[in-house]
């Protein structure tokens, strides 16, 4: 278990995500320079001796360091001071292929329906196909990574637009422009899809047993057994009882 770093080393850290580099750790402020506090301790926790940080260190931070750089505002937080470096990218720069993360589970949609926004106004590209997959396991365990044609995208009207050196935005990626690992089948084969025999039978009780009526049927039969079922034919046959001898009058 890493470390706890102490309140002031925590600020430092938090000026440089927040003010410097939000890009580097998969970060994107918006427009008031907020991003969500559940996205930054995401990011914290993938930073080796950083997983301990919670909302209460943040706190901390807050009341034990003077000047502290940063304000929370509800469920969002940012830097007061803001040195994020200014990234011009003419969109004959732009990288021909960028990442894109989706939920597993979402690929049968988006694959037919294109990438629309989910966590976040936009749709979030990475450059790289590892920050994209660092994203992914931040909102699904086993993530989808689609790769984006760039120019594919800028002929069918998508603006790319960069956030930092590593991310990019964009409002809509149509189908087309973008390919994945297969789709799968709405109905898969289940070779353990109950039958409708499979699906009436009981699970045995422990010390009972099941009758099988079949082998029921060619079992032993006592005799007397045997005796009264004759007797219950010959009165069905003939329509009366017919009384046998007792012994004695035989």
């Amino acid at each position: 278990m890493g470390k706890t770093r102490t309140p002031q080393v925590l600020s430092k850290m938090l000026a440089y995500m927040l003010g410097r580099r939000p890009d580097e750790f998969g970060l994107i402020p918006d427009a008031e320079g907020f991003v969500k506090i559940k996205d930054l301790l995401k990011a914290l926790h993938e930073e080796a001796d950083w997983g301990y940080v919670n909302f209460s260190h943040l706190n901390e931070v807050l009341l034990s360091v003077p000047g502290a750089p940063f304000e929370i505002k509800e469920n969002r937080i940012r830097c007061l001071r803001r040195e994020i470096p200014g990234v011009e990218v003419e969109a004959r720069k732009l990288p021909k292929l960028l990442y894109a993360a989706i939920r597993s589970r979402a690929y049968p949609h988006v694959h037919a329906e294109g990438i629309h926004p989910s966590s976040h106004p936009q749709v979030v590209l990475a450059a790289d196909r590892g920050m994209a997959e660092r994203l992914g396991r931040r909102i699904d365990p086993d993530p989808v990574i689609l790769t984006v044609n760039v120019h594919s995208a800028s002929e069918a009207g998508v603006v790319v637009a960069p956030s930092g050196e590593g991310l990019f935005l964009a409002d809509y990626v149509p189908p087309g422009c973008f390919s994945g690992p297969p789709v799968p089948t709405d109905n898969p084969a289940d070779p353990e899809k109950p039958t409708p025999e499979k699906s009436l039978r009981r699970p045995a009780m422990p010390g009972s047993f099941v009758l099988n009526a079949e082998k029921a049927s060619s079992a032993h039969v006592p005799e007397s057994v045997k005796r009264r079922a004759e007797k219950d034919r010959r009165r069905g046959k003939h329509g009366t009882w017919r009384r046998e001898s007792p012994p004695w009058k035989k």
